[in-house]
């Protein structure tokens, strides 16, 4: 995984497409998942014990029978799971194996049912994949700040419907793409310290197994685990589930929008940004990033084009959390099993696609000499509404368009710049002469440095929001 020029370290999951979908750390994998369910185990063990319902030491001998999670086999569960609907129940009877001491045994699994250990374990996993993503993106977010103070003068051309508009500069692009990092990770520590919590109901949200004890039970589980302890127990009310993948789905969206920028910019016809330092020569031993099994001209925007892969695959797996919150009285039949792949799903591709924007961001290069070349090459058209503007106090609104238009039209049409057009086109001399506009005033309006209107205050407030979130 590391030998490969361009790949960066990390942890990436053992799959041919963990690469682009499992970087950056492996979260919610078969593997976590089990990780978890043993430490809710065990810490319902350390609560059951603290609550004077299982022996003295029954809490640290289930857990040290749960700390190692490669003695329980998970094609074995995968089995299990197959008999009862869920792995938990399989897990419980290994774990129970597991525990030397016999009298320990009793606190393994006390009082709780599936659902228990497996919505608490969510949370656990959402703790750490919430966690990871708001690290690489507020690391991503400062390396966006840096770009937007770095190049407030860099003039480049605006677009919109993917045609050309007025000027902007990129320092105003990246205030923008830092906005919305901003507010990802905002609402990411939102559903980090609000909404994670534990899950303890028995078998049907009553803990009556526990008699009178079974609230006590509850908070101490939440503080063995660190989770909140809610009200009461949350089994079939699942706003809890949807708030984290909501977080994940808007963080998602916030990387994708900056993504599809960094494609659209980095084509070969624009080049005005590329991914990554600049490329060492290239070996048969060791292939750069970017690189196609085709062509070997290509330098492809790898990691712009991973963000999108994760984030394309946001939406339908939101969308089948949010179906599966009704569920029916005190246990789901299929609405909860729903749940399980694609909220882990989503919880991983949010933490690989932060990890790649962390990536992206902090070794983009920027050509301000391209986009500059870009801007002259429009031949002054982004500057059209400028002149309209010009026009306008002299010769009326109407008029002042289809005037500009017209010389537009002739100037796209002809590749000769807007401003010889309107000051060589006679029809349009007159229009001008008529409404008292010199040469200069033209030439000033052709001018972008002078047209940017508020971008410096924009991007100081970006800048300024930013600052304040840290």
């Amino acid at each position: 995984m590391n030998g490969i020029q361009g790949v960066p370290g990390g942890v990436f999951a053992s799959s041919i497409f963990g690469g682009a979908f499992a970087r950056g750390g492996v979260v919610a994998d078969d593997a976590a998942w089990l990780r978890a369910l043993l430490d809710v185990e065990a810490a319902l063990a350390r609560a059951v014990e603290r609550a004077g319902l299982a022996p003295k030491g029954a809490g640290a001998v289930v857990t040290a029978a749960a700390a190692d999670a490669s003695r329980f086999d998970i094609a074995a569960l995968s089995q299990s799971t197959a008999l009862t609907g869920n792995p938990v129940p399989g897990l419980a009877r290994l774990l129970t194996v597991a525990v030397a001491d016999r009298a320990a045994r009793s606190a393994v699994h006390r009082g709780a049912t599936s659902q228990d250990i497996m919505d608490t374990a969510a949370m656990l996993l959402a703790r750490d994949a919430l966690g990871r993503a708001a690290a690489d993106l507020a690391a991503a977010a400062e390396a966006t700040a840096g770009l937007a103070e770095a190049h407030r003068r860099s003039l480049m051309i605006g677009r919109t419907l993917l045609q050309q508009a007025v000027p902007v500069t990129f320092g105003l692009v990246a205030a923008g793409w830092l906005a919305g990092l901003d507010s990802a990770v905002s609402g990411l520590e939102a559903v980090s310290t609000q909404r994670l919590a534990v899950q303890f109901g028995g078998a049907a949200g009553t803990l009556a197994s526990f008699d009178d004890a079974g609230a006590e039970v509850k908070s101490l589980l939440a503080e063995e685990l660190g989770l909140a302890d809610p009200p009461l127990p949350w089994h079939t009310e699942r706003l809890r589930i949807i708030d984290v993948a909501t977080a994940a789905a808007r963080a998602l969206a916030a990387m994708s929008k900056i993504a599809r920028d960094v494609t659209l910019l980095a084509q070969t016809e624009v080049g005005e940004i590329a991914e990554g330092p600049a490329q060492a020569k290239a070996s048969t031993s060791a292939p750069r990033r970017g690189g196609s099994s085709a062509m070997p001209n290509k330098n492809n925007p790898v990691a712009a084009v991973a963000i999108l892969g994760c984030a394309r695959q946001g939406p339908g797996l939101l969308a089948t959390l949010v179906a599966s919150a009704e569920q029916e009285y005190q246990r789901a039949a299929g609405a909860w099993h729903a749940e399980w792949q694609p909220y882990g799903h989503l919880l991983q591709l949010t933490v690989s696609a932060a990890s790649w924007t962390h990536d992206l961001l902090a070794n983009l290069r920027v050509d301000t000499g391209k986009m500059a070349a870009n801007l002259s090459a429009a031949g002054g058209l982004p500057l059209a509404e400028r002149v309209t503007a010009l026009l306008r106090p002299s010769l009326g609104g109407p008029d002042s368009h289809d005037v500009v238009a017209v010389a537009a039209a002739r100037s796209a049409s002809s590749g000769i710049p807007l401003r010889d057009v309107l000051l060589a086109t006679p029809e349009i001399e007159d229009k001008l002469a008529q409404a008292g506009i010199s040469q200069a005033q033209i030439e000033q309006a052709l001018d972008p440095v002078g047209y940017l209107g508020a971008s410096d205050a924009f991007i100081d407030a970006a800048l300024a929001a930013h600052q304040s979130k840290r």
